[in-house]
């Protein structure tokens, strides 16, 4: 027997920044494993509990980010002394002001960690002696705990709850691992009642749990990476290389891309809180189905969504001053939620054209009586469709001169006539997204059959099955499997 290389070892537990801890590694499967077993001995002493989920987390967060775990602390323990002031000011204009200073830290947090070049180079554009860019790390999943935590602080200010008092309850909502880096971004109204319940797993949940967990490692680890590495990020490093039919063939992979990779991530976290027995809001609902881009968004990205409808638009005065203010309402929420993506013009184009096709659909609802026919379901399905894959474009190219020559090699230089040959060219690619579309537009009623049939098998079967994909996702693993794309956020 060959002696334990200590260092290779040690090596697991220290912070490598090109290798990240992800919820596809094998690391972390094999992690969670010995997470789990132990956490089956001490869920039911609470505090027990809340400590040592609270210090995986934040291994988890170190072994993502490196020392900025310390950052999330630091982050925790400024608003929960913030939210408890607040609490117990009295005068309307000294509960403005802490909550003014809260949300100040807090996109200060965000604003130098993901902005700071982005003013440096605005700058540049304006001077003769131009500063050198900043060489800033940004941490993982920032924009989701911040969010987080402003949430949790205006919710406290509005009074909808009473904050936290004990710092280790708090720690644990604002860290918890399954969600801590790519969200579903968790409300405190919502998730801290579940604290203090008792930690119980029916067997449909530990079935359900199951099966969100091996759907995200397929979307992820099989369909987002494959189409990706063979075939999406081709075309976008180089789209003057590669026809305008390819080029929209492209642009139709990011689609559903994205779509396995963050529900993929979605899909695992719901899945590993709910084996420890929190529940984590829905985040995606077959989100091209929609007939409208109102509709899109009220199933993509739901956490997002509601989360800037609730702290943002409303805040901004929703539709209560008029109709030219409602439209701006909504495009200025989506312009900074476009920005909130990234420092850069194509992220800010991706959320202008998405405020303003929700004003152009809620005029048209307004002021049309649109059949409600299944011919108007489809192309209205369609059209939301190929509108969200156009603003794609935006949204996965590298910079704006990128974005417009994918949009020029499909408008000018199309050559349809290749459409047969890039097809068997790619055929595993173009396999992969069309199971991916078909998964998609399964009804929800056959997945909880899907679960149903889960629970009837024996334990056997299923760890096989488990087994069989983690030993796939892990053969995947070693030809360099992609980061999470909203891990960048």
């Amino acid at each position: 027997m060959q002696p334990i290389d200590l260092n290779k070892l040690a090596g697991y537990f220290i912070y490598d920044a090109a290798g990240p801890l992800t919820f596809t590694s094998p690391f972390f499967l094999v992690l969670f494993t010995m997470f789990f077993g132990v956490f089956l001995l001490v869920y039911k002493h609470h505090y027990a509990k809340i400590i040592y989920v609270m210090l995986f987390s934040l291994f988890f967060y170190y072994k993502s980010s490196g020392l900025y775990f310390m950052l999330l602390i630091a982050s925790a323990v400024t608003d929960f002394t913030l939210a408890i002031i607040l609490d117990r000011a009295q005068e309307t204009w000294k509960r403005k002001l802490i909550l003014t200073f809260s949300v100040i830290i807090n996109l200060s947090l965000l604003g130098y960690f993901k902005y700071t070049n982005f003013f440096i180079n605005l700058f540049n554009l304006t001077t003769e002696n131009p500063l050198d860019p900043l060489d800033i790390f940004l941490p993982v999943g920032v924009s989701f705990f911040t969010f987080q935590s402003i949430s949790y602080i205006i919710d406290v200010y509005r009074k909808e709850i009473a904050p936290l008092t004990n710092f280790l309850e708090y720690s644990f909502f604002i860290s918890f691992f399954p969600q801590l880096v790519a969200g579903p971004i968790v409300r405190a109204k919502d998730f801290i009642p579940q604290i203090k319940k008792p930690n119980v797993v029916s067997s449909y949940e530990f079935n359900k749990a199951l099966f969100l967990i091996m759907c995200g490692l397929f979307k992820k680890a099989v369909i987002s990476d494959y189409i990706s590495t063979n075939f999406v990020d081709r075309i976008f490093d180089n789209p003057t290389l590669y026809s305008g039919v390819e080029n929209l063939l492209g642009v139709y992979g990011y689609a559903i891309q994205i779509y396995c990779d963050f529900s993929g991530y979605t899909d695992i976290a719901i899945g590993v809180a709910m084996l420890l027995g929190y529940h984590l809001p829905i985040n995606f609902d077959a989100p091209y189905i929609s007939s409208s881009i109102t509709e899109f968004w009220r199933r993509w990205h739901i956490s997002l969504s509601t989360w800037l409808k609730d702290y943002l638009y409303i805040p901004l005065g929703g539709n209560r001053k008029g109709k030219f203010r409602q439209y701006l309402n909504l495009f200025l929420t989506m312009l900074l939620g476009g920005f909130w993506h990234g420092a850069s013009l194509n992220f800010i184009i991706w959320g202008a054209l998405h405020g303003s096709a929700l004003g152009v659909d809620k005029f048209i609802k307004e002021k049309f009586a649109l059949k409600d026919s299944w011919l108007f379901k489809l192309i209205g399905v369609l059209f939301t469709f190929h509108f969200v894959c156009f603003c794609w474009i935006f949204f996965r190219a590298s910079s704006f001169e990128s974005a417009q020559e994918v949009i020029d090699q499909i408008l000018f230089h199309f050559h349809p006539d290749l459409f047969v040959q890039v097809i068997q060219g790619y055929q595993y690619v173009f396999l992969l997204i069309l199971l991916a579309f078909v998964l998609h537009f399964i009804p929800n009623v056959s997945t909880e059959y899907m679960i149903r049939y889960l629970m009837t098998c024996p334990v056997v079967v299923k760890s096989i099955l488990l087994s069989l994909l983690i030993f796939f996702v892990a053969q995947i693993q070693s030809s360099d499997i992609q980061p999470f794309i909203y891990f960048q956020f």
